[in-house]
């Protein structure tokens, strides 16, 4: 009986300690999870804070693409009713493909209650796409953060406009160089785009040789 008593209190000794080992490791697990789960809790929060920033930029670059769409629409427009005298449109179409974005430019005129719109190379016999050509580099020039400096350089610019409107591009690129404060740095086979520089030359290729002459007006 004795003997047996014992060992009933042996086994429950035994029970005790396993008891109270298990439970040790459940408040240790306890305590790990109480602590995974505050990490989670953070790293949830993090990531609802990072996807919040990744709208804001998505919002904020499409705000900012918006802006800077309109400005170049804008000064494109006012160089080309400028130069051609009517009330021709410079519109930029962005789309988005897979990620990435694409723009189309055009050009649209009213024909009293019609719109044309067409492709600026297909406009006035390549004279509208000489115009867009030479707006927009004023445009991203101006419009560049920061600001480029040094002059603008030009390539026989105009050269597909008809003389009905190439004084019209000689006093647009006057005023083009008054207004920012920028030299104009031009190559022209024009005779009336050349008188309005404020220094002209003349080069002359003879065998071989290239020689400039100042233009006096």
């Amino acid at each position: 009986m004795i003997d047996n008593l014992q060992d009933l209190e042996s086994i429950l000794n035994e029970s005790r300690d396993v008891l109270s080992r298990e439970l040790g490791k459940r408040d240790k697990i306890i305590e790990q999870i109480d602590t995974y789960t505050e990490r989670l809790n953070i790293i949830q929060s993090e990531l609802d804070l990072l996807s919040k920033v990744a709208v804001l930029l998505q919002k904020t670059s499409e705000f900012s693409r918006e802006q800077a769409k309109k400005q170049v629409e804008s000064l494109v427009t006012k160089c080309l009713q400028f130069i051609f005298e009517s009330d021709i449109q410079f519109t930029i179409e962005i789309d988005e493909l897979r990620g990435k974005s694409s723009a189309e430019f055009y050009v649209t005129n009213k024909n009293e209650n019609l719109i044309i719109k067409t492709k600026p190379e297909l406009s006035r016999g390549g004279g509208v796409v000489d115009i867009v050509s030479l707006a927009l580099r004023i445009a991203f020039l101006q419009t560049h953060k920061p600001r480029i400096e040094g002059p603008l350089i030009l390539d026989e610019p105009a050269k597909h406009v008809s003389d009905d409107y190439i004084y019209n591009v000689a006093d647009f690129l006057r005023q083009t160089s008054e207004l920012f404060n920028r030299q104009i740095i031009m190559v022209t086979h024009n005779n009336y785009l050349s008188s309005i520089g404020t220094n002209a030359y003349r080069i002359d290729i003879k065998d071989n040789v290239s020689t400039a002459s100042k233009i006096t007006s």
